[in-house]
């Protein structure tokens, strides 16, 4: 593909301090450190197994191509082990001459969206290296190699065992054309293992992919029935543009009639199938220009028979000089002309580091903002515009200061939302999302927007829209004065975690307000969840709860009991030897569930770390004696002084329940705390003249999960 030229890289401005997140300190997915897995297994002289994505039929998932009897043949092996069941004496390389669009090809995983992207990605050595870090080899790994991928606002290193699915000794999934070469099978089980499992990368389309491997700008344009007057040019602009700055550009082929199955059709194209953008160029025939696509099958085979076709004629009727372009070999690779491309594909995506390849602005040096946020229930999950809690969704504020006045409609603002699945790739749910953009009259208060506001102001944009696809990309041409960008599901009362990146062609003041603090109108929250350049040598304080989270959260900013149980017994001093076990961190999350997912977010979290601190406070000033431990009649003083009241009676009970027939622990003490000021708040809630009504779900929900 074309040199980048002067495209100017935006992935490094983004984390210029090196931060945990950034490309050069990748978190740690997981929280496995590769280097130290590695230098132990070396040490131990045993190779690796990565017990998170053990070698089982856990890590494979359903595949629906396999049979039951298949998937009970399924076996794991080692690179080495399945060589010597080929009787080839060559040891095992991870990358031999460098990575290329030509090493592999498909499997029985209905991956091809997953392939296409790393086709993509291997017309760009410096992402490749990102990526796939080049520096591995068999002989000093232990067994386990690692990858990296950006996800939902940060890069992550994702460590692996290098156990690989094969059945009747052959590779199930991508297979490498060179025998003893294994990057593009192990690259694949690292993102197996970041989606769920094999089966969770089952059907989807390449911008996915795309945007995982860079973090950058995905634009996608519809073709074949949206193919218009006109067209043509545009879209050719695109695809120069975006191969110039060495984009990832893929593509996809529509379903023939009503199922996703791949079948051929008679212009060798497979139908519903993700192919990569290789190379556009311009070839004379006839006297005229005609402008080709170069595309790529990650079949590895299975080519258009069309115009300009491997085996046309029509190549024998250009200049020597761009015959040169052409190869007659069955390697999945092929020409088409644009005309034919546009009627034959129905989507084309581009990926890249940053805006410049839409407008072709290529010194242009833009700025990006990035800000994890969330929609909760009832506190920040406003809806869309029509409803009347549509100023409680997040609101982010910002001041545009340029625009180039030359360029009538310049887009100098693109907005990016992706929303954070909850689940395995398979099982999560996306709702309809939006951005809503609204001017700010000279002289607005600052701080969050009420109601009023709202009523009085109209959007920018006169149509909105909602998509429930994983991100939503739009570009606005702003003028110089202050705004707010509005984050929004399309139904109110939605629980989500998302994140919103800005890109500005100028420097931008922007303030968060996303609805979860108790101060959120105060106007010193600029920046809030904000990554973004720093001054060299000038340090940025992180929340110290925060940090404390992320350490031990998953790669969905989320902890599950065991997270939160080892979060709790490493950073939580309570004087007690057995630490909190399992069940009572299972019973703090479900305490804490206020979206009703089953884990802790950090809005969660947050409350619970308070409250224990508060309820240690208590705890020691309740105790008289100084002995650790809190009798029956310290507990009913302490109950008392949180503005609860329990009779002697339930006290006797609940130490009794909680701790032991005497006393109460600290770590009992939070947890029996905890549970009696759930109950006081559901009797307050649900309580009139001193009864209680509760519906049989409600009182399953609060009994049972609670």
């Amino acid at each position: 593909m074309p040199g980048s030229g002067a495209c100017t890289s935006i992935i490094n401005l983004r984390y210029q301090d090196g931060r945990e997140g950034s490309p050069s300190n990748p978190a740690k997915f997981n929280r496995q450190d590769h280097a130290q897995l590695r230098d132990a297994c070396v040490r131990r002289g045993r190779p690796f197994v990565d017990n998170t994505f053990p070698p089982n039929a856990r890590s494979l998932g359903q595949l629906y191509a396999l049979t039951v009897e298949q998937e009970e043949r399924v076996e794991w092996l080692r690179p080495a082990d399945i060589l010597k069941m080929h009787h080839v004496d060559d040891e095992p390389v991870f990358c031999q001459g460098g990575a290329s669009r030509f090493d592999f090809g498909q499997g029985v995983v209905s991956n091809c969206w997953f392939l296409a992207a790393v086709s993509s990605l291997t017309c760009n050595e410096q992402l490749t290296a990102q990526v796939v870090p080049m520096d591995q080899a068999f002989a000093d790994a232990g067994g386990i190699f690692h990858f990296r991928f950006w996800r939902f606002g940060m890069w992550l290193d994702v460590v692996i065992d290098d156990h690989l699915p094969t059945l009747d000794h052959q590779l199930l999934s991508v297979h490498s054309n060179g025998v003893n070469e294994f990057w593009v099978p192990l690259l694949e089980k690292a993102y197996a293992k970041v989606c769920g499992s094999y089966a969770d990368m089952n059907i989807g389309i390449p911008s996915e992919a795309c945007k995982d491997f860079t973090g950058g700008v995905n634009m996608s344009y519809g073709l074949g029935e949206a193919h218009r007057e006109g067209h043509d040019d545009d879209l050719w602009l695109s695809l120069t543009r975006a191969s110039g700055c060495k984009s990832m550009i893929c593509c996809g082929t529509p379903p023939a009639g009503e199922t996703f199955a791949n079948t051929v059709a008679h212009t060798g194209l497979v139908d519903a199938h993700a192919y990569s953008v290789t190379g556009v160029t311009e070839v004379e025939y006839n006297g005229s220009k005609v402008k080709l696509v170069r595309i790529l099958n990650p079949w590895g085979e299975q080519e258009w028979t069309g115009k300009w076709s491997d085996r046309s004629g029509m190549w024998k009727k250009v200049s020597p000089t761009d015959q040169e372009k052409h190869f007659n070999r069955n390697d999945g690779e092929f020409w088409m002309e644009l005309e034919d491309f546009c009627h034959n594909f129905n989507m084309v995506s581009m990926c890249c580091e940053n805006p410049n390849f839409i407008d072709g602005d290529l010194t242009c040096q833009w700025k990006c903002m990035i800000y994890d946020g969330s929609w909760a229930a009832g506190k920040s999950a406003g809806g869309a515009i029509n409803a009347d809690t549509f100023h409680t969704n997040p609101q982010y504020r910002i001041q545009v200061t340029i625009i180039d006045e030359k360029e009538p409609g310049d887009k100098n603002i693109l907005l990016s939302l992706m929303q954070k699945p909850l689940l395995n790739r398979q099982n999560r749910r996306f709702y309809q999302i939006g951005l809503t953009v609204f001017k700010i009259p000279p002289g607005t208060p600052q701080g969050r927007l009420k109601a009023p506001f709202f009523r009085a102001n109209f959007p920018v944009k006169e149509k909105q829209l909602y998509s429930s696809d994983r991100e939503l990309i739009e570009q606005h041409s702003l003028e110089p004065g202050e705004y707010v960008i509005v984050a929004s599901t399309q139904k109110p009362y939605m629980t989500a975690d998302f994140v919103l990146t800005v890109y500005t062609k100028a420097e931008a003041k922007i303030s968060a307000h996303d609805g979860h603090d108790d101060d959120d109108d105060d106007d010193d929250h600029e920046h809030h969840g904000l990554i973004h350049p720093q001054i060299p040598g000038k340090s940025t304080a992180k929340d110290p709860v925060r940090a404390l989270f992320d350490r031990f959260a998953d790669q969905n900013g989320e902890l599950i009991a065991s997270q939160l149980q080892r979060l709790l017994n490493d950073n939580f001093a309570h004087a007690t030897p057995s630490g909190f076990d399992l069940n009572t961190c299972s019973s703090m999350i479900a305490m804490m569930d206020i979206d009703q997912r089953m884990t802790m977010t950090f809005t969660e979290f947050s409350v619970l770390w308070k409250k224990m601190h508060e309820y240690k406070r208590l705890f020691h000033r309740s105790d008289l004696n100084q002995n650790g431990c809190l009798s029956d009649r310290e507990l009913q003083k302490a109950i008392e002084a949180a503005g609860m009241s329990v009779n002697d009676f339930t006290v006797r009970r609940v130490i009794f329940r909680y701790s032991g027939f005497s006393s109460t622990t600290l770590k009992n003490f939070i947890t029996l705390m905890m549970r009696l000021e759930n109950s006081s708040k559901v009797f307050k809630n649900k309580s009139s003249e001193g009864m209680i009504h509760l519906t049989w779900e409600e009182w399953s929900n609060i009994s049972l999960y609670n």
